[in-house]
């Protein structure tokens, strides 16, 4: 299990790569990659993302491991940035490692869930009116609430 929360940008194809090498016994990796979306209005200048350190990593490793005992996998990493980001970049990655594919998505995709509605991160947006804490949505509890 692999879990960063990190302030850097990450390289995507190295991490994905990197990851895949580890285990020749596996036959399926599924990653997945949040972006910083700009606004529907266009006008977002820069997201800032908050965690506690440590408890936010102990947070990660739980679900990471909750994951790993309900499907076949391999390995898990999980990247999540924090700090200032602008439209266009990487927020997080997820990464599973299957024997088979089956297992690999529905892995990832919980995690995914999870990470967009509990996991313990503080979203900020700036723009020209101002800032706004970014409140959850319940399609994100909705889809938690199915595993």
């Amino acid at each position: 299990m692999i879990i960063r929360v990190q302030e850097a940008a990450f390289d995507l194809g190295e991490e994905a790569n990197r990851f895949a090498a580890q285990r020749s016994d596996m036959g399926a990796m599924v990653t997945f990659t949040g972006i910083v979306r700009d606004l529907a209005r266009g006008d977002l200048d820069r997201m800032v993302i908050e965690h506690y350190p440590g408890m936010t990593e102990r947070a990660l490793e739980k679900i990471a491991r909750e994951a790993q005992d309900r499907w076949s996998l391999g390995d898990v990493l999980v990247i999540h940035r924090y700090g200032d980001m602008a439209p266009g970049e990487q927020i997080m990655m997820v990464a599973t490692l299957s024997p088979h594919r089956k297992d690999a998505f529905e892995a990832a995709e919980f995690l995914m869930d999870y990470l967009k509605s509990r996991a313990p991160f503080w979203k900020k947006e700036f723009t020209s009116d101002g800032a706004d804490w970014v409140e959850s949505k319940s399609d994100d509890e909705d889809a938690l609430g199915r595993w």
